[in-house]
């Protein structure tokens, strides 16, 4: 099934990704104290807020290029390249040069005890410096999924994170370099991936002959199609950024304990979402290939077969965190008070799969149809009329009423998705024109 030639590879890079970020809390959490796993976990908002905020370079420029792709303009495809591999630099330098500013702003906000904001800003120091391989390695990898080069993407994260992981148990086990070590294996990892991206585009180059156009890749009009699209994409994962820097923060406040046993629970989220993405990201190369085709019957096809997979998939994670839940979270912590804190808050995240499987496969459908206007309202609302009155609604109920605004905020990303989805398709001549 071609869902599943695209989706297969996307969902083992999405787990091995997922499986670093568990190597990482896994690592800090056998550690003796849990501030070592609460400084990870607020460093990772931040680095989320950076890298997650800047994922429009991952998915607008794999929906553009599958449209190209689908119209077979393979000069377009090398401005495209150029276009989304320029911004993604450009952001990193400026946030290396801003490194101190956004260090200060970010552990503010997000709060955290002494000890946690001190361990935090080691971490922070030493990974800022992987900005550069990480963005434009997002460029690289959404236009290689824009051709539908899967294989290519799944290579790329296993390198990667293969690296990381070895260079995390010998950094923090084998020389006691602490969170240091962690935020060091990320980036020597990173660069890493950012070799074996170029490596891997200029053989996808060879396979479609074209030519590299100065005036095209110069052309303001090109690049500001991208960067519109960009731009609303940037909204929408700041939306979800905030979600997540918000829920760390009302569980720092709440301690250390508590603030890493949502660690421990997100890790496992994360896990879901990065699996259940594969066929999202497949769905986005499928829908935009068509779109760039003309070919309504691909598109209906590809929608079809991945909702049935994904909901699928979704009812194997819930599963099997209902039959290995306490396993797996013994596996993630030895600090008894964060395994039972984290096992209190486990039902939330046993129901977490079938409630978000539906968003994520309706942006992966607005993603290749490059309709990033839809995306951006539906977070708008789900944030900010959804999920910061229902946590205040329910914030006497603590850390249960934080997870039931998250999952209640899913639900809401997805109703609205599907609104856009049922008023395109009826009353706006659907998102193919044939």
């Amino acid at each position: 099934m071609q869902i599943w030639r695209l989706a297969g590879p996307l969902i083992l890079s999405n787990i091995s990704i997922a499986l670093l970020g568990i190597v990482d809390t896994a690592v800090v959490g056998h550690l003796s104290q849990p501030y070592y796993l609460g400084a990870v976990a607020v460093a990772a908002v931040i680095f989320d807020f950076l890298y997650w905020g800047m994922g429009f370079l991952r998915m607008g420029t794999t929906g553009i290029v599958a449209q190209v792709y689908g119209s077979a303009d393979y000069d377009e495809l090398r401005t495209t390249l150029v276009h989304s591999t320029f911004i993604g630099l450009s952001i990193a330098l400026l946030m290396l040069i801003m490194q101190a500013p956004i260090a200060s702003l970010s552990f503010l906000l997000i709060g955290g005890s002494e000890q946690v904001i001190h361990h935090a800003q080691i971490y922070f120091s030493w990974a800022i410096w992987g900005a550069p391989a990480v963005l434009c390695s997002m460029a690289m990898f959404g236009w290689l999924l824009g051709l539908q080069n899967a294989r290519a993407t799944l290579y790329f994260a296993v390198t990667v994170n293969v690296i990381n992981i070895v260079l995390d148990l010998v950094f923090v086990f084998g020389f006691g370099l602490g969170v240091r070590g962690v935020a060091l294996a990320s980036v020597i990892a990173q660069y890493s991936g950012l070799v074996m991206a170029l490596f891997l585009v200029r053989k996808e180059l060879q396979k479609y002959p074209g030519h590299w156009h100065s005036e095209l890749i110069l052309d303001f009009h090109r690049l500001k199609r991208m960067l519109s699209l960009n731009q609303n994409i940037f909204i929408r994962t700041l939306c979800l950024i905030f979600v997540f820097a918000f829920f760390a923060r009302q569980g720092a406040i709440q301690g250390d304990v508590v603030l890493a046993a949502n660690a421990v629970l997100l890790n496992f989220q994360a896990l879901t979402a990065l699996g259940l993405d594969g066929f999202a990201n497949a769905v986005e190369a499928l829908v935009g290939k068509a779109i760039g085709e003309a070919n309504k019957t691909a598109f209906k096809q590809s929608v079809r077969s991945a909702l049935y997979w994904s909901i699928m998939i979704a009812l194997v994670f819930c599963l099997s965190y209902w039959l290995a839940g306490e396993k797996l979270i013994m596996l993630m912590t030895g600090i008894p008070e964060v395994k039972d804190t984290a096992m209190l808050y486990m039902p939330w995240l046993i129901v977490s799969p079938i409630v978000c499987v539906w968003c994520f496969l309706l942006d992966g459908i607005f993603i290749g149809a490059v309709r990033g206007k839809e995306m951006r309202n539906s977070m708008i609302f789900s944030t900010f009329v959804i999920f910061l009155p229902v946590w205040y609604l329910f914030h006497f109920l603590g850390n249960h009423g934080l997870w039931l605004a998250l999952l209640i905020f899913f639900v809401a990303r997805g109703l609205t998705l599907g609104w856009y989805y049922l008023i395109i398709e009826r009353h706006a001549g659907g998102f193919v024109r044939n």
